[in-house]
């Protein structure tokens, strides 16, 4: 049965004098460190000198270089993960070094004294924060990949209480699963959406549907996002009866004309080429280069001209429209 920790398994008194330090202060290091305050637990910002220290001062937040971080009695590193190996970290033994991200932990690029855990939110970054302020908090994924002290649970446990990581719940995993999760989604699942949404959009221009309702259909109009939230909120079946009766037979009745398209083979090989580290080694080579291959890639899918695209669709037609004069 899998472990779920909730508030009641956390104590901050667990951490109560310990030196807390955050570093990174970029997506997820602003909303940790701006969260962990407001749960009475300050923390020192360790980052470079630059415009991410400027943020974290105008924040209110003492910021040291990242050196000063190693003197710490907690450090949460919260950089990229193919950052981390260059960070140089050497806490003290008898310290807790906590990761957002079971990365590192899974593939042995991070090998520190001490205790080490995971706190990962299954939340972007600045929605971290959020949620914090909106009383909700976020699900987590949270694991203890090395205890020294023998208080390596009661400090990941606290710290993932004060970000707001256990109000939903927080789901006991190693950093394998966590990562093999993570980049599976990334990985396995992502690529295969966009193959389906791709051939869905190439069907509907063949038959004469306008590219902007299309659009509009898939992802303008908030319907999609709505209904997952539905689905969240009230589950598969629940949600299911605010569709009508057409809606209803028209999913179900056409729900096995996929089945003779072998998916699974190419989501076993991608999962294998995670779990077995070898995207890991290509990412390091990567980044190793420069990230030629990222950068052509980014300029290929996500470029000028797509950008020019949505953001002229956008004005026609959603939020962006409102007022608009014709």
């Amino acid at each position: 049965m899998t472990t779920i920790h909730h508030e009641a398994d956390g104590d901050l008194g667990a951490i109560a004098g310990e030196q807390v330090a955050v570093i990174g202060y970029g997506n997820q290091g602003r909303s940790w460190a701006l969260n962990l305050r407001d749960s009475g637990i300050t923390p020192v910002v360790c980052v470079r000198r630059d415009a991410s220290r400027d943020e974290a001062e105008r924040d209110g937040f003492e910021a040291q270089d990242l050196a000063a971080a190693n003197e710490a009695d907690i450090l949460c590193v919260l950089v990229p993960d193919d950052v981390i190996p260059s960070l140089g970290l050497a806490p003290r033994a008898d310290a807790c070094t906590i990761v957002a991200s079971g990365y590192t932990l899974a593939f042995d690029r991070l090998h520190v004294p001490g205790d080490v855990g995971m706190v990962a939110p299954r939340m972007l970054g600045p929605e971290v924060r959020r949620c914090y302020e909106e009383g909700a908090g976020f699900i987590t994924a949270v694991g203890v990949h090395h205890d020294e002290t023998g208080r390596a649970w009661s400090r990941v446990l606290a710290v993932a209480k004060a970000i707001g990581g256990l109000r939903e719940g927080a789901i006991e995993l190693t950093a394998m699963q966590e990562a093999v999760l993570d980049l599976a989604v990334e990985q396995v699942l992502s690529p295969a959406l966009t193959a389906v949404n791709n051939a869905f959009v190439a069907t509907m221009l063949a038959h004469g549907i306008p590219l902007e309702a299309i659009l509009t259909e898939l992802v303008l109009s908030g319907e999609v996002e709505r209904t997952y939230r539905l689905l969240r909120e009230r589950g598969y079946a629940a949600q299911s009866e605010l569709h009508s009766p057409t809606s209803q037979y028209g999913q179900l009745s056409r729900r096995g004309r996929y089945d003779h398209l072998d998916l699974r083979t190419t989501m076993e090989e991608l999962t294998a080429e995670i779990e077995s580290g070898r995207f890991a080694d290509e990412w390091d080579a990567e980044r190793d280069a420069g990230y030629p291959t990222l950068t052509a890639l980014k300029e290929q899918h996500a470029g000028p001209a797509i950008r020019a695209f949505e953001e002229e669709l956008r004005r026609r037609l959603g939020p962006g429209a409102r007022g608009a004069l014709h």
